[in-house]
């Protein structure tokens, strides 16, 4: 699960997600839904980053947040939250699949969320619908290769003996539902709170000040505009005066830095003398972020209700898949940013926490990007086996052999699990808590 966040014209962003798995009943791979890229998060709650993060990193001076240097959860109730929005796109994906089997009369084992030991169960017309150990995404099973179903192996209803049409809209209704989810998450935040608009003032915010550092030794306050720096006056064009500020701090360790104020109404000079940092640059404790303020937009009428959604929803999509390419191109500078379900449950209650609105985006950009991931064509993926049957389609009909079939998708089940559970515990051990205590 891949997980991007960024920014369009019309709006703020908040995250995307990976996904499949199989089942040894089955011989279309189930859901996982793993990891996530946090290198493009610009929700304006998002915008400050922690001094150790923005004082030392150049190439995401501003998009990068606290989730990067170290994950924090916040508030139990933020933590629900964001675990309900998981658990519920994971529940709409893994019912699409089951809806296209169930509505063409294919026979439908299992519904799980999460894998591994089985937490709790019951059955219903001969489905399974279980609750398991770890919550790495969720599968639906069919009884294909099951000898204990007491179903022929040439039944007409299995997945396996249906036509190739019949397959891939099985296939494919996990990645229907969940684009359709989306567009009615985003329809839904434009009727009922409407949307953000971001409007960039000159200069740049310091939403906060750490306390006992540079910052707060000489003057610098939280709320605080600064709007020039040693004489360079800043622009409202965002991550440029952000950078700006960052480059001159890190070049004048224990010297002093002339900044001008605004605050309030008052408009002043300061000089403050960054620390020196163990890597020899600059740090003065404070987060930065641009100078922006944010307005609701809401439509008068259905024609703009539709506008607003359809620009957000193709907005959040282009993110996405620009994410996504991101991701691929310049994989050696972005696989640190990858995470797993903890960073995606630590993301989401951060943004309940700062602007329960936001939870509207985050829930709408996980959707959409679990519906790209599962678009590639990787074993175990949805992508992967839709590619199976775009070859056996391509073969005249002809399949390839089981074992063959069942080799490609084992070894893609075994990668995608080792890259959850590894994840998880990367993203445990980044807790904010978890290294206070190491």
């Amino acid at each position: 699960m891949l997980l991007s966040i960024s920014s369009s014209p019309i709006s703020h962003r908040i995250p995307h997600f990976l996904s499949t798995f199989n089942n040894p009943t089955s011989n279309f791979p189930p859901k996982s839904h793993l990891s996530t890229n946090l290198s493009t998060l610009s929700n304006h709650s998002f915008y400050g980053t922690k001094n150790r993060a923005l004082l030392r990193n150049k190439r995401y001076p501003y998009y990068r947040t606290r989730a990067l240097a170290g994950f924090d959860f916040g508030s139990f109730e933020s933590v629900l939250e964001a675990s309900a929005v998981l658990a519920a796109i994971i529940v709409v994906h893994e019912t699409g699949h089951f809806l296209a089997a169930s509505l063409q009369g294919i026979h439908v084992s299992k519904f799980a969320i999460g894998f591994g030991p089985i937490l709790a169960k019951f059955n219903s017309n001969n489905v399974e619908y279980s609750l398991r150990a770890f919550p790495l995404g969720g599968f639906v099973g069919f009884p294909d290769n099951d000898p204990d179903s007491g179903i022929p192996l040439d039944d007409k209803n299995l997945l396996k003996n249906r036509p190739i049409l019949d397959r891939v809209i099985v296939v494919s209704a996990g990645i229907v539902a969940n684009v359709i989810f989306a567009y009615a998450i985003i329809f839904t935040q434009v009727v009922s709170v409407g949307l953000p608009v971001q409007e960039s003032f000159p200069g740049v915010l310091v939403p906060d000040v750490k306390s006992f550092s540079a910052a707060s030794r000489d003057g610098l306050l939280p709320g605080d505009v600064i709007l020039a720096v040693d004489g360079t006056e800043l622009s409202n064009s965002g991550s440029d005066s952000v950078s700006k500020v960052v480059d001159v701090v890190k070049r004048n360790p224990e010297h002093n830095v002339l900044l001008r104020i605004e605050r309030g109404k008052e408009n002043f000079e300061i000089r403050i003398t960054p620390d020196k940092s163990f890597d020899g640059t600059g740090k003065v404790g404070v987060q930065l972020s641009p100078n922006v303020r944010f307005s609701k937009v809401r439509p008068k009428n259905i024609p703009e209700t539709l506008s607003f959604a359809g620009r957000e929803f193709f907005g959040l999509s282009y993110n996405v898949l620009d994410s996504l390419k991101q991701t691929f191109l310049n994989f050696s500078q972005t696989a640190s940013k990858v995470a797993g379900p903890v960073a995606i449950i630590a993301v989401g209650a951060e943004v309940a926490r700062s602007n329960a609105d936001g939870l509207y985006q985050f829930a709408a950009l996980l959707n959409l990007n679990l519906a790209v991931i599962n678009l590639l064509p990787l074993p175990a993926l949805d992508g992967g086996t839709l590619a199976l049957i775009l070859l056996e389609a391509v073969r005249d009909g002809r399949k390839l052999p089981l074992e063959v079939e069942q080799g490609i998708m084992s070894s893609g089940i075994m990668l995608v699990l080792f890259l959850g559970l590894f994840l998880i515990v990367k993203d445990t051990l980044n807790l904010d808590f978890i290294k206070e205590m190491l």
